[in-house]
């Protein structure tokens, strides 16, 4: 097994762009609240469990990132049914719905999450596989249990780069997850996210990087008019596919990244990003623990 993969090198100064065209301050609010509800109708739905119907659950991640003022751009075939591992590259907070959308699926997520107040109690009751990045001798027994959910017929959602990237640049695919399908014998779905502005411009506002706060975050996406976030669901990677852990990583691994730390130099240290195209606010608040980050290929 390889070890816990290294924090990204992003961060809000250096790689969060501020938005060129922002909504006025109550059209945000109007999001935020508008988000908050969605988000409370899940809640309330949630010992359902799984009598709700899995359309149903994707459309609801939808609408949860509409609420925002996102518009979501789904391109490809659609996921398989079955065990199944799905893998995207990580960029924000806005990728776990957006996840979902393609596919429901359990998250895998850093064991920290568990201990936080509401998130914690949430990732729990929806099912969430934690890992426990610092401590390497438990990652078989984390490979193990991945392994027997996929194997019981369950989607797991994972982002193997351990990290979130400012999406200009990526992290490597770390493959420890990736034994968890070939153990139990299922295929694995890759998924590229990005985003962009209306016009069609890459833009990095929904990056949710280095000590970046949560409700910052949330503020900026509310604001920033005009984002699109594009979900390409690439060729299934059939089960039997590829040799061993190391080829199916590579294979998952999005076009655009053979060098995926490129943009940041080779550590250590690592580089920063080039600068954004316009400077972030001044005064943008921060937070010294950064809220529904993943964690080890993890979910938020």
């Amino acid at each position: 097994m390889s070890g816990p993969p290294p924090s990204a090198p992003c961060t809000p100064g250096t790689c969060v762009e501020a938005a060129e065209r922002t909504a006025a301050a109550p059209r945000a609010a109007l999001r935020l609240a508008a988000a908050t509800v969605l988000l409370l109708a899940g809640i309330a739905l949630l010992p359902l469990g799984r009598r709700i119907p899995t359309d149903l659950v994707g459309r609801w991640c939808r609408a949860i990132v509409r609420a925002f003022g996102v518009r979501v751009r789904v391109a490809g075939a659609p996921a398989p049914t079955g065990g199944l591992l799905l893998v995207a590259n990580h960029i924000s907070w806005l990728d776990v719905p957006l996840l979902a959308a393609v596919r429901p699926a359990r998250m895998l997520a850093k064991a920290e999450i568990r201990r936080w107040p509401v998130a914690g109690w949430l990732a729990v009751r929806g099912g969430t596989l934690f890992i426990e990045r610092d401590r390497l001798r438990a990652l078989p027994e984390t490979v193990a249990r991945l392994a027997e959910a996929l194997a019981g017929g369950a989607a797991v959602g994972v982002f193997p780069e351990g990290s979130t990237w400012c999406g200009r640049a990526q992290g490597r695919f770390h493959r420890a997850v990736f034994q968890a399908a070939l153990d139990a014998r299922v295929p694995v779905q890759p998924v590229r996210i990005r985003y962009r502005l209306a016009g069609g411009a890459a833009t990095t506002a929904p990056a949710f990087v280095g000590e970046d706060a949560l409700l910052a975050s949330l503020w900026r996406v509310a604001r920033t008019r005009g984002l699109v976030a594009e979900v390409q669901v690439l060729p299934v990677l059939p089960a039997g596919s590829r040799p061993d852990r190391r080829a199916l990583a590579r294979a998952a691994q999005p076009d655009g990244a053979a060098e995926p730390d490129r943009a940041h130099g080779a550590p250590p240290p690592p580089a920063a990003c080039p600068p954004p195209p316009r400077a972030p606010e001044a005064g943008r608040p921060r937070a010294a623990v950064a809220a529904a980050r993943t964690a080890a290929g993890g979910g938020e």
